[in-house]
């Protein structure tokens, strides 16, 4: 199976969290959304023109969670982080559908006016944006508090795809100034997920990526 993704793209580290948890071997090609080339190769695989892309023979696969569910789906052992029992599935589902909805939105607002906007030339952040930003996001991260209040993972007791899922986004914490303090319930999930081979492993390929060019 080839993965085409970048380091720099959460939705690309969820699935690269979920392939290392599983133990799952892909072959890696690396797509630069700055480059025009690779905007085309990506075009032709995704029509939204979007990371991550899964290409498994004859099956081409888009959407993170989407993707993160059929490698679980298909690896042995997958369940662990994609239970089979109906109501623990479903309560996977409904956080992974929750991170993408809600919480990820919020996050990608704040990424986009603080890191990539002056990055790639978009101009000033816009403060209404910001502002906007910042109150989807206190929002919704304060459900998450309150819901791991009772929970040492998002869905129950064990690790799953919806950790991974809401954990990918808040590797932007500190250059977006994501406003995410006084939230201990979160926090210490959080410290949780940064203690996984699976999270210090993609790390590692973010800081290298990002070395020097976050401010």
């Amino acid at each position: 199976m080839r993965l085409y993704h970048h380091p720099i793209s959460s939705n690309a580290r969820r699935v690269m969290m979920a392939a290392i948890h599983l133990d799952v071997q892909l072959d890696l090609t690396e797509i630069n959304l700055m480059d025009a080339g690779d905007r085309h190769r990506l075009a032709a695989l995704n029509p939204n023109g979007m990371l991550p892309v899964l290409h498994d023979g004859e099956f081409i696969l888009w959407e993170s969670c989407a993707i993160m569910q059929y490698l679980a789906d298909t690896t042995a052992g997958g369940e662990a982080l994609y239970p089979r029992d109906a109501a623990q599935r479903a309560d996977v589902n409904r956080w992974m559908l929750w991170a993408c909805q809600h919480f990820a939105p919020a996050v990608s607002v704040l990424a986009w006016e603080n890191i990539w906007k002056g990055m790639t030339g978009g101009g000033a952040r816009d403060p209404l944006e910001v502002a906007r930003g910042t109150v989807d996001l206190t929002r919704h991260a304060a459900v998450l508090d309150r819901h791991l209040r009772a929970h040492a993972w998002v869905a129950g007791d064990a690790l799953s795809l919806a950790d991974f899922a809401l954990a990918a986004p808040l590797m932007y914490t500190g250059p977006a100034r994501l406003p995410l303090d006084g939230y201990i319930h979160l926090a210490a999930w959080h410290a949780r997920i940064r203690q996984l081979p699976a999270w210090r492993q993609t790390e590692k390929d973010w800081e290298m990526e990002t070395s020097g060019a976050l401010v």
